[in-house]
């Protein structure tokens, strides 16, 4: 972000500013989050917003997108979370993104698109020039949002093993 906002509202999507998440956002993004996920988590987002909006704020951005003139409409449109994480598994210092939403009823405007580019630009300021994410197989699209954004497989497979067998 180039200071407290970041306007860009001068391409051919809503005219939006991408800020950093403030305590009375919460309620807007857990209501996303629960709207998107089908499941409404308070203390989960309670707790993300301690950490990540509160602390080491140089390596982990929470950011929300707002309309420039909101009117009667929703004050959030969308929010992402990223993290500076540094050799896990043996890699690099990488840009994480981790937890990500827009509005159903905002998109198609590029929202996230600009979110994604603000923090794409937030870790390349910081120092590093790879960012990762994980998206489900299954669901097509996150997948083909992400995608659409040049990312590709990453040099790492998960692995997972069901405990309850």
């Amino acid at each position: 972000m180039t200071g407290p906002d970041q306007n860009n509202g001068e391409d051919n999507g809503l005219d939006i500013r991408i800020r950093r998440v403030d305590r009375k956002d919460l309620d807007a993004v857990i209501a996303i989050d629960a709207q998107v996920t089908g499941n409404s988590k308070p203390d989960y987002w309670n707790d993300l917003f301690d950490r990540y909006a509160t602390r080491r704020l140089n390596e982990r951005f929470f950011v929300v997108a707002e309309p420039v003139n909101a009117g009667d409409g929703p004050s959030i449109l969308g929010y992402l979370i990223g993290e500076i994480r540094t050799w896990e598994f043996g890699s690099e210092p990488c840009g994480w993104i981790f937890a990500f939403a827009v509005d159903p009823a905002a998109r198609l405007q590029r929202i996230g698109e600009r979110m994604f580019q603000n923090m794409s630009d937030e870790f390349r300021q910081a120092g590093v020039n790879t960012m990762r994410t994980m998206v489900l197989r299954h669901e097509p699209l996150p997948m083909g949002f992400f995608r659409s954004e040049g990312m590709v497989a990453g040099p790492y497979i998960q692995l997972e093993k069901d405990l309850n067998d």
